[in-house]
């Protein structure tokens, strides 16, 4: 019984984390693997989603999560050889990827026999401005949806929605556009009842070169973060920075971890596990920005004024 597969795509800090949180917390029913292509160095994405930052991780409700590590094709055959397979595999993508590039690679003979593409989401953050989807990128990521889902309504403006809306139909795009409310949407536009077959290959477009936009720069420390600094350092790095996500333990709670994201100007601070795991720094951040912008240097003694007793 052939396996489809659901790839999520969409720009930096659009949201598809939450999305993919949301599809493996109401299940309902389905054993569904995660497969995570997080950008950078630190698989932030694995923990937010799993608990664990590496290999395959069961989750209680029939449920996996794996992180993406080399080839695309040989992580979904191991998915394929897990007994019980999955019912769905639900692939993310980098933030910075083209998935031209990646369904063309899921257009392979065997796998699409093995685990037929069935639908393409793209999440849009709604208060992209309009100006974005002239961006090559954005456009290669809405040309090759089925549904492109509105996030973050709750945080943009009440004309963002529709305005963006606008812009998607004005880009002649012929994907569902539905909200997405907290990462929530409709699973039967997701995970159809019933494939009465394959479905057909599709045609990704032409390739283009690639185009290395961004950077990513790891920053790491095994003292715990002091919070006024730390939100000190990110109005300083804000301007330079396209997405940052992070684990840290603060100075005002020690033993706690934080889980920090940084996204279309926009920063986020939310309680995460007790601990952080054995082994593990006490803060590890990614943070991404266009090359160029921000050095190693500059980067690290910024974040050094952060660590406790600096």
């Amino acid at each position: 019984m052939p396996v489809p597969i659901l790839l999520v795509t969409g720009f930096l800090g659009a949201g598809k984390t939450t999305v993919v949180n949301r599809l493996l917390a109401h299940a309902e029913g389905r054993r569904i693997a995660a497969v995570v292509n997080d950008f950078g160095a630190i698989n932030i994405d694995a923990e937010l989603i799993a608990g664990a930052s590496d290999g395959v991780v069961s989750l209680a409700n029939g449920c996996i999560c794996c992180s993406l590590e080399g080839d695309l094709l040989r992580t979904l055959s191991t998915l394929l050889r897990r007994d019980p397979k999955p019912d769905y595999i639900v692939i993310e993508t980098s933030g910075v990827a083209d998935p031209a590039d990646i369904v063309r690679n899921l257009m392979d003979p065997v796998i699409l026999r093995e685990a037929p593409l069935e639908t393409v989401l793209c999440v849009m953050d709604a208060a992209t401005p309009p100006s974005a989807l002239d961006d090559a990128l954005h456009r290669s990521q809405l040309r090759v949806a089925d549904i492109v889902a509105l996030s973050k309504l709750d945080l943009a403006d009440e004309g963002a929605g529709v305005r963006m809306r606008e812009a998607i139909r004005a880009q002649r795009v012929p994907a569902v556009v539905v909200d997405a409310k907290h990462g929530a949407i409709p699973s039967a536009l997701l995970f159809p009842a019933h494939v009465a077959r394959a479905p057909a290959p599709r045609a990704p477009g032409p390739k283009r070169p690639a185009e290395d936009r961004f950077e990513t720069l790891s920053w790491t420390s095994d003292r715990p973060l002091s919070l006024p600094r730390l939100q000190q350092a990110i109005g300083k790095l804000a301007p330079k920075l396209a997405r940052a996500k992070g684990l840290f333990e603060t100075i005002e709670q020690p033993g706690r971890q934080m889980v920090f994201q940084f996204a279309a100007g926009r920063a986020t601070l939310a309680p995460g596990d007790d601990a952080p795991a054995a082994g593990a720094p006490r803060a590890r951040i990614v943070f991404i920005a266009e090359l160029g912008v921000l050095s190693k240097a500059e980067l690290d003694a910024i974040m050094e004024a952060c660590v406790a007793g600096s």
